[in-house]
């Protein structure tokens, strides 16, 4: 049997080398565009920014230690330009050369992969426009960023940065670890889209902090050589950056030109249509990676999820199935995390503004842990977000932003939702605990504490997002203390420390609707308890208290939303270091 995989990354790669470790007398031939496969492309620009310094750390195979290894019949520079189904044969054509020559097949597998957006705009075919998605791309951008004039200053000493997703913000926290003065622009109103808008203010504020300028809610128009020589990035607001480079990192479509030609259906998203095998409507041809249509695990219809992850357990799926198992893929999350210089950001399955979009109901709750025990040095608070179904509690999505311990909790969150599991379930997790780790508490248990105390009733809560909504008519009072509230507080509060509650209440209107707040939630939370146990109909505590308020509301402010050191609260000082509504 003759399997024939067109692409050489991380899907292909993948079906590749399980395809020989399942059949060893299979001639399995592997025909890539570009001079390199299976290298390390998520590396790329912490090559550009010097944190990777060796360039052959991120070439994890080659062709001769793939044909070493495995057996594989690996071919660079070889493009497919057709594809016969009829024939059951591809046509190739060297890159160098343009040779080409007609290659049979019994298995077809297609992994074309992603390509850059670059949309047709005045001037993008300018030298100094780059995109980052191959190897030679990272040299040309890298060798620019190198390159010294003859004053012996930095030829490159601006960038501009367009898109704000996981590939712009990396690259922006790498051009300024090379000293680089760097803007990004970004179409939306955020960074981060897969992120609700409350998490990403923190990366926001973080960025300038670092030196990144930053131009949201505005795109790329044009793009001009200035009488200086340097090149002029004109905005559709009508501002004018002048720089030495530009990075797109405007997002990316699937590679589906040559599927299409041959006939293989696609979707209604654009990528290419495939069963849960894996498998297109062609006989014998099989897809997988970024260019093919996965099924979300939380939302409806078909999505484009370009992620490494996902693209190698597919690539793995497709060789089981050529090779005569019976395997299926199942559903994408959209598990992703992102470095920003020290601040982290992830984010699974579905945000708040998909699950409105798709219709699905859903509760939801905002914390601010610490990373590991606010005792021991080195952990500061994190925002997360949990969203979760109203009826069973099943886990629908969550978004996490901090300084230590983000990766630790996004996994686990990520198995929870693979897994079905719910609030109640995070409630009883038991994760590993010492000072220097997390919490005898975790972060990822008090998110299911809030959201059980929810759905039972024990805890109402009003939001941000919602403020005018939520407290009309309403008593509004900060049960901080007297110092905490004059530093700043939301319009029309007044200040009733939770110590002093109960001697306070005597002549309270119990009918009217109380909304209360304090820094993270948990001081508000015993208020709460307090005030619905003596009466009082209509009590809301703030989710996630002042840090969530500010977070989602001073949104361009120039300062750290997101504090850089644990939390701590009166309740903290005297409960043994919870933080958040517990239960």
């Amino acid at each position: 049997m003759r399997i024939v995989v067109v692409g050489g990354v991380a899907a292909g790669m993948s079906a590749a080398a399980r395809a020989r470790r399942l059949d060893e007398s299979a001639e399995i031939v592997v025909l890539e565009r570009d001079a390199f496969v299976s290298f390390a492309n998520c590396g790329l620009p912490y090559h550009i920014g010097g944190v990777i310094q060796d360039r052959d750390r991120l070439l994890l195979q080659t062709p001769t230690s793939l044909r070493a290894s495995l057996d594989l019949d690996v071919r660079t520079g070889t493009e497919v330009v057709a594809i016969d189904a009829e024939a059951r044969s591809v046509r190739t054509r060297e890159v160098g050369s343009g040779a080409e020559q007609e290659l049979r097949y019994d298995r077809l597998v297609l992994c074309p992969g992603a390509v850059p957006v670059v949309p047709p705009l005045p001037g993008i075919d300018d030298p100094r426009v780059h995109v980052l998605r191959r190897m030679e791309d990272m040299d040309a951008i890298k060798a620019r960023v190198d390159a010294v004039g003859a004053d012996g200053r930095p030829e490159v000493a601006h960038a501009v940065v367009i898109g704000g997703g996981y590939i712009g913000l990396e690259m922006a926290e790498n051009l300024r670890h090379r000293g680089r003065e760097v803007t990004l622009v970004e179409l939306a109103d955020q960074l981060m889209p897969p992120l609700d808008r409350e998490l990403t203010s923190a990366m926001e504020v973080h960025l300038r902090a670092h030196g990144v300028t930053l131009h949201l809610g505005v795109g790329a128009a044009s793009f001009a050589s200035t009488d200086d020589g340097r090149l002029e990035v004109t905005l559709t607001d009508g501002t004018l950056l002048p720089t030495d480079l530009v990075l797109l990192a405007a997002g990316v479509r699937p590679n589906t030109a040559l599927a299409k030609s041959a006939g293989v259906a696609l979707g209604p998203e654009g990528g290419i249509a495939v069963d849960e095998h894996l498998r297109t409507n062609l006989p014998d041809v099989y897809a997988a990676g970024d260019a093919v249509e996965v099924q979300h695990s939380v939302l409806p219809g078909p999505w484009l999820i370009p992620l490494a992850g996902p693209a190698n357990r597919q690539g793995r799926v497709v060789a089981d199935n050529v090779c005569g198992r019976d395997t299926t893929f199942g559903t994408v999350q959209g598990t992703g995390i992102v470095k920003v210089f020290d601040l982290v950001a992830g984010g699974v399955g579905a945000n708040q503004r998909q699950l409105e979009a798709a219709g699905i109901p859903y509760e939801r709750v905002h914390l601010h842990p610490s990373g590991h025990a606010g005792y021991y040095p080195g952990t500061a608070a994190m925002h997360l977000k949990v969203l979760f179904a109203p009826d069973t509690g099943r886990l629908l999505g969550a978004g996490i932003v901090g300084y230590d311990g983000v990766d630790k909790r996004l996994d686990v969150l990520a198995t929870a939702l693979s897994a079905g599991m719910t609030v109640y379930d995070l409630e009883t997790l038991e994760l590993g605990y010492a000072p220097p780790f997390g919490s005898a508490k975790d972060p990822v248990n008090m998110a299911g504490f809030i959201g059980a105390n929810l759905l039972r009733g024990d805890i109402a809560l009003w939001y941000a997002d919602r403020f005018a909504e939520d407290t009309d008519g309403a008593r509004l009072l900060d049960v901080r203390g007297p110092e905490e509230f004059a530093a700043g507080h939301l319009p029309g509060a007044e200040n009733v420390p939770l110590h002093a509650l109960r001697g306070a209440l005597g002549g309270w209107d119990r009918a009217r609707p109380v909304r209360l707040y304090c820094a993270v939630g948990f001081r508000s939370y015993l208020a709460y308890r307090i005030l619905v146990q003596r009466g009082f109909v209509d009590v809301r505590t703030l989710a996630g208290g002042m840090h969530s308020y500010l977070a989602a509301t001073e949104l361009q402010a120039d300062r750290e939303v997101l504090p850089r050191e644990p939390v701590v609260s009166y309740a903290e000082e005297r409960t043994g270091g919870v933080t958040g509504a517990a239960s």
